[in-house]
């Protein structure tokens, strides 16, 4: 894992400062490197938005059972689970690029599975291997981001990242309503066709090859990233003298360093943020929207149009206000979408069931569902990405049968799980607004 990397990073000067570097043609380097970051980050929320709206096409040409579909919609969260054991080794074992290469292949090989699939076995590991490799760029996407920009860029390439897969959520989702389950399979392969190209020429994280011993190269990488005539001798210093420092730390405990008392604050923050949206019904939103849509009455391609609109205005608003407001409002607000999301679903589904307001119940479900957040935040370790992973397949596979058990009484779940993580982020968790990496790690520390 990337000793560098905090679990929210420092936000950026503004998103407009890094549209301004980005046209800026001495740091074409830096420019390729996001665009494959950002492609990557694209790539993956298609694949989160797969299941949702080819849930009944699926079940129908496949004849698949609730059972069947519900093991194709959380496999995706087993390989997660999978793809976040590894990620941290893989990442510091064979470094960033040729990671990205892995995940990207895994992304292809996963899609065609799933288009030519005759079998449901042939879906699932499809399916499995998407998620395996979700699992690592989770993880690696944020690194290598965080990396190789400039500090004061790096937020906002953060934010911006996380954008494109709430874009690629919504493309899907739309998409979805128009083109068959298999063709919409092939399309998701583009993003990553498209990056495999482009990993020629894209450098190597500087941090990266300071930790293996490749001292001479970071310099040189840096000047390719911050333009020719910049002078990178301070930052190669201040990377070269950090990686020195935790050498000669000599702690080599690996994964069990994290369960020290200093770190149980940060540790505990982190597994608690990226859990919350999960146990919050985050994966029974993203992956089963076009069940909730039919139950309440909502017509699925309105459903999912109108989702698709809001949920990209919603993603290009957070990313602006990110710098403006600081990262814990953010945190806030989504976490108050998510309570007032899943306690009107609650209630439309309450009304429906006792034959109340009934013309006004799919206008409720729909709002619910638009308002709730359906973009996934990359972990910042290997301890996070499980958490995330576990939680989410526990909803993910639990999803179906819940509902058919009560589908008032799983959204009160929900709700109450939201609620009670309002109330921790409110208590218990800093802004990190202006802070460097080192100010962020202070924060977390004891």
């Amino acid at each position: 894992m990337a000793e560098e990397v905090s679990l929210l990073s420092s936000p950026s000067e503004s998103s407009t400062s890094l549209l301004s570097e980005i046209s800026n043609a001495s740091t074409r380097a830096f420019v390729l490197a996001f665009t494959v970051g950002s492609c990557g980050a694209f790539a993956f929320g298609c694949i989160i938005g797969y299941s949702a709206p080819t849930q009944s096409s699926i079940m129908k040409d496949l004849n698949l059972s609730i059972a069947d579909y519900s093991l194709f919609g959380s496999i995706l969260t087993v390989g997660l689970i999978l793809g976040a054991l590894i990620c941290g080794k893989l990442t510091d074992l064979v470094g960033r690029v040729y990671t990205i290469w892995i995940t990207n292949i895994l992304f292809v090989i996963g899609w065609f599975a799933i288009a030519f699939a005759k079998a449901v076995w042939l879906l699932d590991l499809g399916r499995l291997l998407q998620g395996i490799s979700i699992g690592i760029s989770a993880y690696l996407g944020p690194v290598y981001i965080t990396e190789i920009a400039p500090r004061k860029l790096r937020g906002a390439a953060c934010s911006m990242s996380q954008l494109f897969t709430g874009v690629g959520i919504s493309v899907v989702y739309a998409l979805g309503t128009v083109v068959a389950w298999r063709n919409l399979a092939i399309l998701g392969s583009i993003p990553s066709l498209m990056i495999l190209p482009l990993l020629f020429f894209i450098p190597e994280s500087p941090r990266w090859l300071a930790k293996v011993g490749r001292e001479k190269e970071v310099e040189e990488i840096l000047s390719r990233l911050r333009g020719e005539n910049s002078d990178v001798s301070d930052e190669a210093g201040e990377i070269l003298a950090y990686t020195e420092h935790v050498k000669q730390q000599g702690d080599d405990r690996g994964f069990l360093k994290l369960f020290q008392r200093k770190y149980a604050f940060s540790l505990t923050i982190g597994v608690v943020l990226i859990a919350l949206p999960q146990l919050g019904g985050l994966s029974g939103y993203s992956f089963y929207t076009e069940s909730i849509f039919i139950s309440t009455g909502v017509s699925s391609d309105v459903g999912f149009i109108s989702t698709s609109i809001v949920q990209m205005l919603a993603g290009v608003l957070g990313t602006v206000l990110v710098d403006v407001s600081g990262r814990r409002s953010l945190l806030l607000v989504s976490q108050a979408g998510m309570f007032l999301g899943c306690l009107a679903t609650a209630i439309s589904f309450f009304l429906k069931e006792n034959h109340c307001w009934e013309t006004g119940t799919p206008i409720l479900a729909l709002i619910s569902v638009t308002i709730y957040p359906v973009d996934v935040k990359g972990a910042a370790g290997t301890m996070c990405g499980l958490a995330s992973s576990i939680s989410s397949w526990l909803i993910a596979y639990s999803f179906s049968f819940l509902f058919q058990w009560s589908t008032t009484g799983t959204f009160l779940m929900f709700t109450t799980v939201t609620g009670i993580g309002f109330v921790f982020i409110a208590k218990l968790v800093p802004e990190t607004r202006g802070k460097s990496l080192e100010e962020i790690q202070s924060l977390f520390s004891f």
